[in-house]
């Protein structure tokens, strides 16, 4: 099971996360979206396609940009629709 924690809740648990450049994308239904507050931010993958962002809200404290997810990925990438990604002090583990 891989977990993804930050500030001592857990945000995310699954047995089937896909591992693309060192990072765990997480089925959608796997996460807890309570802990998500939607953002503006994008940025360009020339591979994976356009991703973005949410930030991670846990234990009274918000991590700006924490997760990030490819809503419509390109095809090189296609495995990882409908799956969220975290960085910036998450632990995977």
């Amino acid at each position: 099971m891989v977990t993804a924690r930050w500030n001592g809740e857990v945000i995310a648990e699954s047995d089937d996360t896909v591992v693309i450049e060192g990072n765990h994308y997480f089925p959608r239904d796997s996460v807890d979206e309570s802990k998500l507050l939607p953002s503006t931010t994008k940025s360009v993958c020339p591979w994976k396609g356009t991703a973005h962002y949410y930030t991670v809200e846990a234990g009274g404290e918000r991590n700006p940009y924490a997760a990030w997810y490819y809503p419509d990925p390109k095809e090189a990438a296609a495995e990882i629709a409908d799956r969220i990604a975290f960085w910036k002090g998450v632990e995977i583990g």
